[in-house]
């Protein structure tokens, strides 16, 4: 009977590691011998089942070569990499030197693999090269799935938390790494990672792809960048072993922009190092990625998260870790957040509780950036928004700027273009679709040609003047900036409006939300972007906040995890936001329905794993909380989860407090009178002791 993968990734690792005990090496200097072993067993596994499924098909004429093996998606290995031939190896060969040509002769028959593989296993002596050898022979050969894969995985976390510090700058524990994938949702796409490491977040997205009943190969394509050229190496047999293949290059991402990844990226994720000081901002500063400017203080982080964000296209989904400092930081960094937030690209925010990282026990913020959002129409009935930054007079009153702006919308109106007369004719007294339009509307410091209330959307007529470098950057920046108060901005041009009404009237139409009142939702597929109109609570103007401190697994003392109902529970209550079924492949609906949650019905589970039915999102106080624009504004531009959902009700304890109190008295006065018991045992224990005495 195939034992069960767990069983034998356990197996694996608790006989490395003895040998690693009995010898003299450290951790660090163990460990890629190790997995390149691993790597080594995986190949060769892959190469025997392609034998087999080549024989019998050469030809006198044709012989079976290498370029056989590679059509079939297969590493070509020579016979002095073949693992049954190292094995079989005379007692006093040096094994050392011959698994190092076994390696080199992989790589010259493997381009891809050049510079890659490990050759160091001179360091390590014969006994254990011996044990190793037999040890990942053991590996059955009809072992099932993504096996070899996950023993490398596997191998690799406990390396990493064997090495600390050393170890948490090449690898992401992975139960952070899927909630990230599964939040973000990788079906088809280009993938980029600029501080990859050892490649987690392109195998946890090839995993997530995979579970949904699709090939990773045909649908995700994945680049990296790293700067230690030995992770580099780790990442490449990393994907190796998954049966990968990815764009992995090795360079300093905060100089260097190998993969020119401006606008280019379809989901970007990321676990970058946190706080890093002394980055040259010299060097960036007519950088492209950096649309928000530099931060004044020495922190990079804020250079990490404007990278993300530039490397996304339009439609682009980023997932990454952070320091929870970044969510409140001040200053020059809350300026670039302010702007990040204004340009509606945030989209979820989860804070992580400690104890999930091997080099800290501090807790983090996962951040999730989602440039579609912003396309999404405002929530419905958003509240006027306090005074803007905008230009205008100092004279305020009630929080806006109101010196001449009341004389400036009379001379307006006045002053009317033909196409805004036309047009208010047709909006005014309600004649358009029952609406009520207000003309020349101030909205902060700023006066709008036309504005619908009820459904927050404001029509700009422009003439030629807007045609002009400067006047464009100022109605970008106007634009912004009523679109950070809930707002929907259309612009048509008057002549445009003139030569075809009905077209511009069609335009205005589609810019209102649906019937229902509802925002615009949800992906799970690929063309999660069609704006079709669904049941979440998901709009340009709002943030999703889960705070998740209060979930995990805990693994030992010092370490903990999420497991895979966990982590698919807290991706249901984005894809609840975001309008979509939840999924069940985790029995996650339990927790939903054990927080509040309207779950889908369970009796009716659709071919995906996707529930039927269900109400869609709601506000978990403890857990989860919806924030629009200028809820976080009033928060100081925070994007702290803590801040904004509250504090879980808890069941008032029904009980007397002084029986309780009593009771507790009692119980104590028995501890300590155990206590004094076993201190006056010690003592005499310690005097006999002293005197030679036997106890």
């Amino acid at each position: 009977m195939v034992q069960n993968n767990n069983e034998i990734e356990k197996r694996l690792w608790d006989a490395a590691d003895e040998l690693r005990a009995n010898s003299k090496l450290k951790a660090s200097e163990y460990s890629v011998p190790v997995l390149g072993l691993i790597f080594l067993r995986y190949a060769d596994h892959k190469f025997s089942q392609a034998e087999k499924e080549l024989e019998g098909k050469g030809t006198g004429r044709k012989k079976i070569g290498k370029s056989d093996y590679q059509a079939l998606g297969v590493l070509y290995l020579p016979d002095e990499a073949r693992f049954k031939n190292l094995l079989d190896l005379p007692e006093g060969e040096n094994i050392g030197k011959a698994i190092n040509e076994a390696m080199r002769a992989v790589e010259a028959d493997n381009p891809d693999l050049k510079d890659v593989l490990p050759k160091s296993y001179n360091r390590l002596d014969n006994a254990t090269l011996v044990e190793l050898l037999k040890l990942m022979a053991s590996i059955h050969m009809d072992i099932k799935g993504d096996a070899f894969g996950k023993i490398y995985e596997y191998f690799l976390g406990n390396f990493a938390m064997s090495e600390g510090q050393k170890g948490g700058e090449f690898f992401t524990p992975t139960s952070i790494v899927r909630l990230i994938v599964n939040i973000i949702e990788p079906y088809q796409g280009r993938i980029f990672d600029p501080a990859c490491g050892s490649g987690g977040m392109f195998v946890q997205s090839a995993r997530f792809v995979d579970e949904h009943k699709r090939n990773p190969n045909a649908e995700i394509s994945v680049f990296g960048e790293e700067r230690v050229s030995e992770t580099v190496r780790l990442c490449k047999m990393n994907l190796a072993v998954h049966g990968l293949a990815g764009d992995i290059r090795q360079g300093n991402t905060y100089y260097e922009d190998l993969h020119n990844s401006t606008g280019k990226f379809d989901f970007v994720m990321a676990n970058p190092p946190f706080n890093v000081n002394r980055v040259d901002k010299e060097r960036l500063k007519d950088d492209p990625r950096f649309p928000f400017g530099m931060p004044r203080v020495d922190n990079a982080n804020y250079l990490w998260i404007q990278i993300f964000y530039s490397t996304l296209n339009d439609k682009g989904r980023a997932g990454f870790v952070m320091a929870n400092s970044a969510s409140d930081a001040r200053a020059s960094e809350q300026d670039i957040r302010q702007k990040l937030i204004e340009d509606q690209a945030v989209d979820v925010m989860v804070a992580i509780g400690p104890n999930f990282f091997y080099t800290v026990t501090l807790p983090c913020t996962l951040w999730f950036i989602d440039k579609a959002k912003a396309k999404l129409p405002p929530s419905p009935g958003t509240s006027r928004h306090p005074l803007p930054r905008g230009e205008g007079n100092v004279n305020y009153r009630g929080g806006l700027k109101l010196s001449g702006l009341v004389k400036k919308a009379r001379e307006l109106r006045r002053s009317g273009t033909p196409a805004e007369e036309c047009l208010w004719e047709l909006l005014r007294n309600l004649r358009f679709a029952g609406l009520k339009f207000r003309r020349q509307h101030q909205i902060g410091d700023y006066i709008v040609d036309f504005y619908c209330h009820e459904h927050r959307l404001a029509v700009e007529l422009d003439g030629g003047v807007h045609d002009g470098k400067s006047q464009r950057e100022h109605d970008k920046k106007r634009d912004r900036y009523i679109k950070s108060l809930g707002n929907t901005v259309i612009r048509i041009k008057n002549k445009a409006f003139m030569e075809s009404t009905e077209k511009a009237l069609e335009q205005i139409v589609n810019s209102l939300p649906s019937p229902s009142g509802r925002g615009v939702g949800g992906e799970g597929s690929p063309e999660r972007h069609s704006c079709e109109h669904t049941k979440g609570s998901r709009y340009s103007n709002t943030i999703l906040f889960i705070d998740a401190r209060h979930i995990f697994r805990q693994l030992d003392r010092a370490h903990r995890d999420f497991t895979a109902q966990q982590i698919e529970f807290l991706a249901n209550i984005v894809r609840l936001y975001r309008g979509e079924e939840p999924e069940n492949l985790h029995d996650s609906f339990g927790m939903l329905e054990e927080y509040g949650f309207p779950i889908p019905m369970k009796e009716l589970p659709s071919p995906s794993g996707r529930g039927v039915g269900g109400e869609g999102y709601v506000d978990v106080p403890g857990l989860c909380k919806v924030a629009t624009i200028r809820e976080i504004k009033d928060q100081g531009w925070s994007l702290n989860p803590g801040r904004y959902v509250g504090v879980a009700e808890r069941e008032e304890d029904d009980f007397n407090f002084r029986e309780r109190l009593e009771g507790l008295n009692e119980e104590l006065e028995l501890l300590n009178a155990e206590a004094r018991e076993l201190e006056e045992q010690i003592g005499e224990n310690v005097v006999k002791l002293l005197e030679g005495k036997t106890l």
